[in-house]
């Protein structure tokens, strides 16, 4: 028997994954079930679960600062989350599996065989998951205009700003595009290791960042000035330094 644990933030979808992985019949023991990252690190301490089904984003933080708090223990993991971006931080954590929201029950029970059958050979069914999540890595956002579709790829796009309601992407080119929603409706869709917040205005492309000025700003290669405010500067410089 397997002694797991869920850390997930949203009632109705740990009550849906354990009826799932009830109907499963896989021989799991859900030994409790966290929202925060504080609360998880408590469980996992206190009842050692060899495996944890985990979300990404949750009410305290996120769930790599789980996972640096508890690093000494023993236990496999399969992320469970809406966000296809952190895939490779994932699986450079030691994920056995990615599964996105909604989830597929198939692809549900294939990751709990996974979990059941691995070997002590760990590094080489990491490379086998990586392989998989490369081949399915967006490089590109698409935005709905008024007068149609605008591919950008991510390589692109030096950084966004929303203003009352609306985004505007701009790209390495010069060019400016406006789209209709604001800008925490496509912080999810930019990876997350190319792109920081820095304002509750604008997320940059750490690509182009050329300097970070300890006024509050940081200065992008074609000389924009993008503002960073107080309570991103620790998160923002911490990413320059990585």
């Amino acid at each position: 028997m397997i002694k797991a644990l869920i850390v997930e933030d949203e009632l109705y979808i740990r009550k849906g994954l354990i009826s799932m992985i009830a109907s499963l019949d896989k021989d799991i023991d859900i030994i409790g079930e966290c929202e925060s990252v504080q609360e998880a690190i408590t469980v996992t301490k206190a009842c050692k679960p060899d495996l944890i089904f985990l979300d990404i984003n949750l009410k305290d933080g996120i769930a790599f600062d789980f996972l640096d708090q508890v690093k000494d223990l023993k236990f496999q993991v399969i992320f469970i989350t809406a966000y296809d971006q952190y895939a490779l931080q994932a699986i450079k954590n030691g994920a056995v599996d990615y599964i996105l929201k909604p989830v597929d029950i198939d692809e549900l029970s294939e990751a709990i065989d996974r979990v059941q059958t691995i070997t002590a050979d760990r590094s080489t069914h990491i490379e086998i998951v990586k392989e998989q999540f490369i081949e399915n890595k967006r490089e590109h956002i698409v935005l709905r205009l008024q007068e149609g579709y605008q591919i950008i790829r991510f390589e692109d796009l030096m950084y966004c700003q929303s203003d009352k309601g609306y985004t505007t992407f701009y790209t390495n080119d010069k060019k400016s595009y406006i789209a209709s929603k604001p800008i925490k409706e496509f912080e999810s869709q930019l990876p997350n290791d190319l792109f920081v917040r820095t304002h509750q205005s604008y997320m940059v492309n750490l690509r182009f960042i050329d300097k970070y000025d300890k006024t509050g700003y940081a200065f992008l290669k074609s000389g924009v000035k993008i503002p960073v405010s107080t309570r991103k500067r620790e998160e923002f410089v911490s990413r320059l330094l990585l």
